[in-house]
C-alpha cells in the first residue's frame, strides 16, 4: 500500500469513520420511517470517499451529515408516504343550485360546517399547513419556505390533518 494509501485511509477512519454512530443515531431519530437507515450511512461513507478521492474536504463531518440527509429526503421522496387526495374540489362545490331540494341545501351546508369544524379541531401547525396545501394549493415547497419547516414536516402535516379530519367527520356519522 502506497503512502497516499495510506494517509487516505488514516483521514477516512479518523475524520469520517468516527462519525458513523452518530450519524445512524440521527438518521433513526431524525427520518424515523427510513426502510434501513444502516444502508444510508454506508453509502454517505462511501460518497464521502469518493469525494475525497477527487479532491480536498474541508469538513468531512459535514459533509457526511449533509449526504446523508440527502440520500433521506430523496427515500422518501420516492417512497410518497402518503397519497394527498383532496379534501373537496372548490369547482365542484355548487353556490347555487336549482335543482337542490332545502333538505340538500341544508344537508350540504351542515357537512360544510362540519368540515370546518373538524379544519378547526386540528392543531395549529398542522392546520395552518392544510389550509395552504388543500384551500390556498400551494405546494410542500412553498410551504416549507414560507413557514420554515421541511418538507417532510409539511407531507407528515398534510397527512396528519386529513387523517385528523377523516376521523372527526366519521365521528360525526359522514364517511
Amino acid at each position: 500500500m502506497s503512502t497516499d494509501d495510506l494517509a487516505s485511509a488514516r483521514w477516512f477512519s479518523e475524520e469520517v469513520q468516527v462519525h458513523a454512530g452518530a450519524l445512524r443515531a440521527w438518521l433513526r431519530g431524525s427520518y424515523p420511517v427510513l426502510s434501513d437507515p444502516e444502508n444510508l450511512v454506508q453509502e454517505s461513507l462511501t460518497r464521502v470517499w469518493r469525494v475525497r478521492q477527487t479532491g480536498r474536504v474541508e469538513s468531512p463531518k459535514a459533509l457526511l451529515f449533509t449526504t446523508a440527509r440527502h440520500l433521506a429526503l430523496d427515500e422518501l421522496r420516492r417512497r410518497k408516504i402518503a397519497a394527498i387526495e383532496p379534501l373537496a374540489e372548490i369547482d365542484a362545490l355548487p353556490v347555487f343550485d336549482d335543482s337542490a331540494t332545502a333538505a340538500d341545501v341544508a344537508a350540504r351546508h351542515q357537512e360544510l360546517e362540519l368540515l370546518t369544524q373538524a379544519i378547526q379541531s386540528l392543531p395549529t401547525r398542522c392546520r395552518q399547513v392544510l389550509t395552504l396545501r388543500k384551500l390556498h394549493g400551494l405546494s410542500q415547497k412553498e410551504i416549507a419556505a414560507q413557514l420554515g419547516i421541511s418538507e417532510h414536516t409539511v407531507e407528515a402535516q398534510v397527512a396528519n390533518g386529513v387523517r385528523g379530519c377523516a376521523k372527526f367527520l366519521a365521528r360525526h356519522g359522514l364517511p
